[in-house]
């Protein structure tokens, strides 16, 4: 247990269970996984778990979509607007969420959208057209622009040394939701209602998703009442005991707009996240019609991308700590420019695999530098102008769901091997563009040195387990 010092102002905890910096506002300079104490690793918990959940319901239709379409009887190009926009209605949420984490705090944006997209999640078997389809899976996006309450909420609780862990590793576990719901939606679940539908499918597609909806809703609620927005309390009782000011909304996202970095990591966050979102959605359908493999069989090859981030994105984060311990901000630049150039390289090797065993083999470390330039993306992010870290974390996300638009409408109009080939050579491309990046008191790729020496701090900790009280 750690003390915070004298207190100077009010805060709601007197001393915590973790290591905390007095004077970086009481965030943790440490992260202890065994750990759910309030409120570093309580909110360090919920963050991923509910973003976990969000990635859930986003992509619960994503296994069952060749099962919807042929009792649908839709086309190729109406299955994929429908991937798109699910993917793409949730790009103006997360400009908005930023603005409003800066001024309302994590918690009640997080949970407000996660039991607002529960709700269509649950109604998916209600469909009976192409148009009804695409409203459900549009309303169920919502649920995307929950990354940018993620992201924030960490980065509030953590200092900056090992800010990119966190952030890499509350992020990695959630978009883990994507693979596991292929697994258990498409693979688990599925073929359960089946048996309970006596091998009526249509049924069992109309019906399965009623189950992460009810999780997802539950998870919101308990958001609500056991977690805290920052280490001294949730906002609302900070401004009203001064501990805070209040924040203006259109200043912070005015200031994280303005600045070019945002924008460069706006393009090369599309590179990565914007893939994996993609993948989320072509993944099963490229295995069935590709390889001729069955929906079951297509959804557990495809979860094989997402489980990577039980790792992979972590693994990002915690080398940009160790490039940011070594050489500053141009070792986090350094590391980043070559996950993206590794995963631009992989794509290409991808869509030209013929065989299902090499595919499946490229296809993992294809989603390793995938998944590991999401973490090193957002271990830059919180240097870029810190006051409107919330802003800035909004306007990159929202960079990812306009990479998924884009090479989403590659897939709709384009063969598989030709939508593939264009991921790679733009994520390459992004890749270059790292030489521009130049944040102000931090090195550069090629130019400059930091203002203040990179930091020692030990990014990570894992504890045995012990009995603490929340």
């Amino acid at each position: 247990m750690a003390e915070s010092g004298a207190a100077t102002e009010w805060k709601k905890y007197s001393e915590y269970k973790i290591n905390v910096d007095p004077d970086q506002d009481d965030k943790a300079t440490e992260i202890k996984l065994f750990s759910f104490a309030r409120p570093h690793m309580r909110a360090f918990h919920f963050a991923w778990f509910a973003f976990f959940m969000a990635f859930f319901v986003w992509f619960s239709a994503a296994p069952l979509l060749s099962e919807i379409r042929d009792d649908l009887k839709l086309t190729k190009k109406e299955i994929w607007s429908t991937s798109v926009i699910a993917v793409g209605g949730t790009i103006l949420f997360r400009f908005m969420m930023g603005p409003l984490c800066d001024k309302f705090g994590p918690r009640i944006p997080f949970a407000g959208v996660l039991m607002f997209a529960a709700i269509p999640t649950g109604l998916t078997g209600l469909a009976v057209d192409y148009k009804s389809l695409l409203i459900i899976r549009c309303l169920i996006g919502v649920a995307g622009c929950t990354f940018v309450m993620c992201q924030y909420w960490t980065t509030r609780m953590f200092v900056k040394d090992v800010v990119g862990t966190a952030n890499a590793t509350v992020a990695g576990w959630g978009n883990l939701g994507g693979g596991v719901t292929q697994l258990v939606i498409g693979s688990l679940l599925f073929p359960l209602f089946k048996i309970f539908y006596d091998g009526d499918s249509e049924k069992s597609w109309r019906t399965v998703c009623v189950v992460p909806a009810v999780v997802t809703f539950c998870t919101g609620l308990g958001m609500l009442f056991f977690t805290e927005d920052a280490p001294k309390g949730n906002y609302g009782e900070m401004k009203k005991h001064g501990t805070m000011p209040e924040v203006s909304a259109a200043v912070s996202f005015r200031a994280g707009a303005v600045n070019f970095n945002t924008w460069i990591l706006f393009i090369q966050y599309a590179a990565c996240f914007g893939v994996e979102l993609t993948m989320n959605n072509a993944a099963a359908l490229y295995f069935k019609d590709e390889f001729g493999q069955s929906t079951e069989s297509a959804a557990a090859i495809a979860s094989i991308f997402g489980w990577m981030n039980l790792f992979a994105r972590g693994m990002g984060g915690v080398l940009s700590d160790y490039g940011n311990a070594k050489m500053g901000m141009r070792g986090r630049i350094i590391i980043h420019t070559l996950f993206l150039l590794f995963e631009g390289i992989f794509v290409i090797i991808f869509a030209n695999t013929k065989s299902l065993a090499g595919a499946i083999v490229v296809m993992i470390f294809f989603s390793l530098c995938v998944q590991a330039a999401e973490g090193t993306s957002f271990g830059i992010v919180p240097y870029i102008d810190p006051p409107a870290t919330g802003s800035i974390s909004g306007i990159v996300g929202g960079g990812g769901n306009c990479g998924a638009v884009a090479f989403g409408m590659a897939f709709r109009e384009l063969s598989y091997e030709k939508a593939f080939m264009i991921m790679g050579f733009c994520i390459i491309g992004s890749a270059l563009m790292s030489a521009l990046i130049n944040i102000k008191g931090s090195s550069a790729l090629f130019w400059g040195t930091d203002d203040v020496a990179p930091s020692k701090t030990a990014a990570l900790s894992v504890p045995e387990p012990e009995k603490e009280e929340a």
